[in-house]
């Protein structure tokens, strides 16, 4: 008799991904600077650790919201005993106003539009059985997440049909790549309920474009389909660009407040530009009443503590604590990530050219003994157990193109990451050399074989043109 659901005894969580793979070898052989200096460094982890200091700094000069403290008053047992799903309504007014702050205030979230959940996998997964019955399909454009495989399939069972995108046009999404998704669902016989996109992109690191967008909407738009957009980067986006949301675009196109408003919706996070993935915040913003609801009543499963919302609603309606922070955060991304680009490039790596995210996105295709992704795993377990990086495969993220691997670049110390980049310019410097050696062995051997067979014909040429004088 089967004792077991098939949730436990099948392998769709995604968890034997080369994705997850990395992070187990990882924990198995960790670096530590003085502890263990030969262990495995990780930049496969998107971690936001630049900015501690300065959260830190807020805390100490306000200990009432550290201390669960009103007036100098604890109200430990208020926070303690509340339970309300819908959440605290200053958390949610100073999480909208952090949002509009993002994107230049551009566009502005009514906090009663705001569905709490513990964090953008929670917030996800949730929109899954909001829109999507067991079997239907949604759209994402490759590369993607590794983890959208487990958020949104493994409990919801909806299914992912990949947008093949290309690094002929720096991965961009485009109209004949959306048709072509849409009409492989179709002969697939799945229902298509819609698209899925980060913006900015993980693992690319760059912005989708207004181009992008406006194709996003207007297919969606035709298609009677939904548009979620998860935007738990937007406050990352570095150098002189503004991040783009799709709000944004809705905006533009005087969408707001219509039908096709209704279908696209926000997903969002303290987890990346805060840094703060422990404290399991993340947010859906929908205009769809329905959606709100049901949304509201399934996060009774995975609530944000009254704790900690207390606490984050004060740092949030910190005006010029949030404005500083948002600043310094994308100097420090720019700077670090151009530190990644540069010891890439030293190392005789280049990456696409990325504006956002904790990572890049790199090219190591003539790294591959061969165009294929049995030679991309062969060369990321060499990454791995060799130079001691943990680096995540193209391949995890479905990338069409044997080669490419994401990078992180903000979950480690400045002196970790030169470490990172020397260990693997001496693998490419060493790998360039065999490969040298190879090529003039070879080189050598098809020349002796060429003068032997030359030698051979000359040989038997004379033969043939001496007479015999036996």
């Amino acid at each position: 008799m089967k004792q077991l659901s098939t949730k436990v005894t099948s392998n769709a969580h995604g968890q034997d991904s080369s994705y997850f793979l990395g992070w187990e070898e990882y924990e198995k052989n960790p670096y530590d600077e003085t502890k263990n200096p030969n262990g495995i460094i990780q930049m496969g982890l998107a971690e936001n650790q630049l900015c501690f200091d300065l959260i830190e700094t807020w805390l100490a000069k306000n200990p009432d919201a550290a201390g669960l403290k009103k007036d100098g008053q604890s109200i430990f047992k208020e926070l303690a005993l509340f339970q309300d799903y819908h959440g605290l309504p200053e958390f949610k007014k100073a999480l909208a106003e952090f949002m509009e702050e993002i994107r230049g205030n551009r566009v502005t979230f009514d906090p009663s539009k705001i569905v709490l959940a513990a964090g953008s996998t929670s917030a996800n997964e949730t929109l899954m059985f909001c829109l999507a019955e067991p079997g239907d399909a949604f759209l994402l454009p490759t590369p993607y997440y590794p983890g959208f495989d487990r958020d949104l399939k493994w409990r919801t069972g909806a299914e992912i049909v990949p947008i093949h995108c290309s690094s002929s046009n720096g991965f961009q999404i485009t109209e004949s790549a959306l048709q072509q998704a849409y009409q492989q669902a179709q002969k697939l016989d799945l229902k298509v309920k819609g698209i899925l996109v980060t913006n900015p992109s993980n693992p690319l690191g760059t912005m989708l474009t207004r181009r992008e967008l406006n194709l996003l909407v207007d297919f969606v738009s035709s298609k009677n389909i939904h548009l979620i957009s998860d935007e738990i980067y937007s406050g990352t986006v570095f150098g002189f660009e503004q991040f783009v949301s799709v709000m944004d675009v809705l905006k533009d196109k005087n969408l707001e407040n219509t039908e096709v408003s209704k279908r696209v919706h926000v997903v969002y996070s303290l987890s990346k530009d805060l840094g703060l993935p422990g404290f399991r915040v993340g947010a859906i913003y929908s205009n769809d009443e329905m959606v709100v609801s049901a949304a509201t009543k399934m996060s009774s499963f995975g609530l944000v503590s009254s704790q900690t919302q207390y606490l984050l609603s004060a740092l949030l309606s910190d005006k010029k604590f949030t404005s500083t922070y948002l600043d310094e955060n994308k100097k420090r991304l720019k700077i670090r990530q151009k530190q990644l680009v540069s010891g890439l490039e030293a190392a005789g790596v280049t990456s696409l050219k990325s504006n956002a995210g904790l990572f890049c996105w790199v090219d190591m295709r003539h790294l591959l003994d061969t165009n294929t992704f049995e030679a991309e795993l062969e060369l990321w377990k060499k990454i791995v157990y060799e130079v001691k990086l943990n680096i995540s495969p193209g391949s995890s993220c479905h990338c069409t193109e044997p080669g490419w691997f994401r990078v992180c670049f903000a979950n480690m110390s400045e002196d970790t990451l030169d470490l990172a980049m020397k260990r693997l310019k001496e693998y490419v410097e060493s790998t360039d050399s065999r490969r040298m050696i190879s090529k003039s062995s070879h080189e050598r051997i098809k020349s002796l074989r060429k003068r032997t067979v030359s030698n051979w014909v000359f040989r038997v040429s004379w033969t043939d043109r001496v007479p015999d004088e036996r």
